[in-house]
């Protein structure tokens, strides 16, 4: 597990420079511009990308079938692409929540209920965005699985539309977490949890060609 997450550790550094510039741009346009929480919600969707990146650079360089010829289960490469995209999403997660933190400071609105609510459901959207695709992608591969890819684009955008009506409709009163959001928190944390195990039972199954 550890050859495998340095593996990509060095495809991320690569391949996927790019996404810390864009995702800089997208987090300061969500500083600049409140109103829309898509900006905030979208360096998550972002995130959900990776893993499926790195399968796609996978499948072309052959490494899929070469996979085969190492002491790798099959479990064991699902498992670390999950594993992967977690670790890269809590990261963003943080740099996005102190992001948004030390917007609300400067403004002199900081609210740590209302911080808390907006964690909260960056983390819900994170752990759906990755948990849509990549079952899809481990039984498919990368072009076939694409169209779950759309539909987890389709989400983020609905969760931002939603999520920004949410917070319109509370202006000037205190949030806090609530039952709701946490159980939206869980069923995210239970939806990735699925997706991994649907993965790993789609992919065991899967001849690679």
């Amino acid at each position: 597990m550890k050859g495998l997450l340095l593996k990509d550790w060095y495809m991320i550094q690569k391949y996927c420079r790019s996404y810390i510039l864009i995702t800089a741009v997208i987090i300061g346009i969500s500083l600049a511009n409140g109103e829309n929480l898509f900006f905030t919600f979208y360096p998550c969707m972002l995130c959900g990308m990776i893993p499926v990146t790195l399968l796609g650079y996978d499948e072309r360089s052959g490494w899929m079938q070469y996979s085969g010829t190492m002491p790798y289960a099959k479990e064991q490469i699902v498992s670390e692409k999950y594993l992967i995209g977690v670790l890269v999403q809590l990261t963003m997660l943080l740099v996005t929540g102190i992001a948004q933190a030390t917007k609300m400071m400067i403004a002199g609105d900081f609210v740590l209920g209302k911080l808390a609510v907006l964690m909260l459901l960056m983390l819900v959207v994170s752990m759906l965005a990755s948990s849509i695709p990549l079952p899809f992608i481990f039984k498919l591969g990368v072009e076939k699985g694409r169209t779950a890819y759309y539909v987890m684009i389709g989400f983020v955008c609905g969760a931002s539309v939603l999520a920004t009506s949410f917070f319109r409709s509370q202006l000037g009163i205190e949030i806090k977490p609530n039952l709701v959001l946490a159980i939206l928190a869980v069923v995210g944390v239970g939806a990735c949890a699925l997706s991994w195990r649907m993965a790993i039972t789609f992919y065991k199954k899967r001849e690679i060609q």
